[in-house]
């Protein structure tokens, strides 16, 4: 199941690496990304995923390497926090995000679909400390998919929700995602999420960071499922993966 890295690219990374003092955190990460596809990024704790993310983002320089295809698009964020402003209703939070980037005619008629689509529209001028989580986490979701960029960087967003919250969210998601879909890169440290999501899924392994496994997963979305035995054996070889970095200790330079 595994493969190499596919020809039809959005976005090339190519041997980036970035070191803290002594610390070598990626050392040498190259790999091509789809336009229009979700990539997932699994590893041990700590081993420079949001660092890649910040590199990508250009939120970091690295120390050698180069990211090319994001000069000229922009560029959107969902965390593992909603992180949504208390002092805007629900939909304020969406409007923020969209100022000078839709046409005033085309503005509320795109925000509604997307409040009824995440069951939001109810809740439209509720402020978020009235919200559960898992709808601060719906709104977070909108907003980012909302957000007219080509690319869209995930670290985590569904890592502190209980497991069926999470897959709902995932399907939720993905549901938007299918409308208008852009390029998105996913941190995940959750296997079984990455297996729902993603068309690619890459491992990296403990610091110095490299690449240590690359899945490409061509089953169609609608037709996974976590009981699908060709998912279960790619999620049993990744969760191997995972073991033997997780059991190995980062090195220094």
């Amino acid at each position: 199941m595994k493969d190499g890295i596919g020809e039809n690219s959005g976005i090339k990374v190519d041997t980036i690496t970035k070191n803290y003092g002594p610390l070598r955190v990626l050392a040498g990460i190259s790999m091509t990304i789809p336009s229009q596809k979700i990539v997932a990024i699994l590893g041990p704790s700590a081993c420079g995923k949001t660092t890649f993310l910040s590199i990508l983002a250009g939120l970091e320089q690295p120390d050698a390497g180069t990211v090319t295809g994001l000069s000229t698009q922009g560029v959107g964020f969902l965390f593992q926090e909603p992180r949504l402003l208390d002092w805007l209703t629900v939909y304020d939070n969406l409007t923020f995000v969209l100022t000078d980037k839709l046409p005033q005619a085309n503005l509320r008629p795109a925000i509604e679909e997307y409040l009824k689509s995440m069951d939001l529209y109810a809740y439209r001028n509720y402020y978020p400390q009235k919200l559960s989580g898992g709808q601060r986490q719906r709104v977070a979701i909108a907003r980012a998919l909302l957000y007219p960029s080509p690319v869209l960087l995930m670290d985590e967003p569904f890592k502190s929700l209980d497991l069926g919250l999470k897959f709902q969210l995932i399907r939720d998601f993905l549901e938007l995602w299918s409308k208008q879909p852009r390029t998105v890169i996913c941190v995940t440290h959750d296997v079984k999420e990455a297996l729902l999501l993603a068309d690619e899924i890459y491992f990296f392994s403990q610091k110095p960071t490299v690449i240590k496994e690359h899945f490409i997963i061509r089953k169609p979305r609608a037709e996974r499922s976590l009981d699908d035995p060709d998912l279960l054996e790619m999620e049993q070889e990744m969760i191997k993966v995972l073991i033997e970095e997780n059991n190995r200790s980062p090195r220094l330079l």
